[in-house]
């Protein structure tokens, strides 16, 4: 099967997990919570490249990454490494992953997280903040243009961060027309699963410069940090090479340069 289909079965079975969550929630409050705005982008904005670190189990490509995974160990790991903000994987069918997963790196570390799953939903929103999140990964991939925008405007309005990813100018222009200001660029080819950072590379020319650039996937390097850095990204989105090492925080310190 291919990535594209990958991609395609995962939303597909994310919209019917969501539609069961929301048939067995409680009702909503009368005024929804929300999270104190832009944690994510005030930690990515500091000088020098900023590492978003990531708690996963497993990925489609990858397969499993860890044996055992403790999330809070890892989180505050990820925290005396350096991190400047997590990213926690929630989807559980092709991750592994759920929401006590960010809950518990939430109550393990002060940074701000990053919800990462394959949102579709509003109710997606809301279960980021109730679980401690102050950022939600959006996918132009896996939205229509409108619904891009919809959900980028309702996380606004929760105090939720949008890192918005792209793979291609195309949808670079999607994510900028519905507001983006955290662009993601995925350097993995959704179609086969290769990793080239020349991605990012190919669409710095074309960020806007008030655009927070974060450059995700195939990134494990001192130099290529200082790479990047050098080209104006503001910050890099690292989860396989560390989830994989005896000690993630000490690989994260490392990747530092400290």
């Amino acid at each position: 099967m291919s990535a594209v289909n990958i991609l395609e079965r995962i939303v597909q079975s994310t919209r019917a997990e969501v539609q069961e969550r929301k048939r067995n929630a409680p009702p909503p409050p009368a005024q929804a919570p929300t999270v104190p705005a832009g944690r994510l982008r005030d930690a990515l904005s500091k000088p020098g490249i900023a590492v978003i670190a990531e708690i996963k189990r497993r990925s489609p490509s990858a397969g499993s990454l860890r044996a055992e995974v403790d999330v809070p160990a890892i989180a505050s790991a990820y925290e005396r490494g350096g991190a400047s903000a997590l990213s926690v994987l929630t989807e559980g069918p092709h991750f592994g992953g759920c929401l006590d997963d960010l809950r518990a790196a939430a109550a393990a570390c002060d940074l701000p997280i990053l919800r990462k799953d394959f949102v579709v939903d509003e109710f997606q929103l809301h279960e980021a903040v109730a679980a401690g999140a102050a950022a939600v990964l959006l996918i132009v991939a896996a939205l229509t243009p409108s619904r891009l925008a919809e959900l980028r405007q309702q996380a606004d309005s929760l105090g939720l961060d949008a890192l918005v990813e792209v793979h291609d100018r195309d949808e670079l222009d999607v994510a900028l027309d519905a507001g983006a200001r955290i662009v993601g660029v995925n350097n993995r080819d959704l179609r086969d699963f290769t990793v080239d950072m020349q991605r990012t590379f190919a669409l710095l020319p074309h960020m806007p410069n008030d655009v927070i650039v974060v450059s995700e996937s195939g990134i494990g390097a001192p130099e290529q940090l200082e790479q990047l850095r050098a080209a104006g990204v503001a910050a890099v989105l690292v989860g396989g090479s560390l989830m994989r090492a005896q000690d993630p925080g000490v690989a994260l310190a490392r990747l530092l340069g400290a």
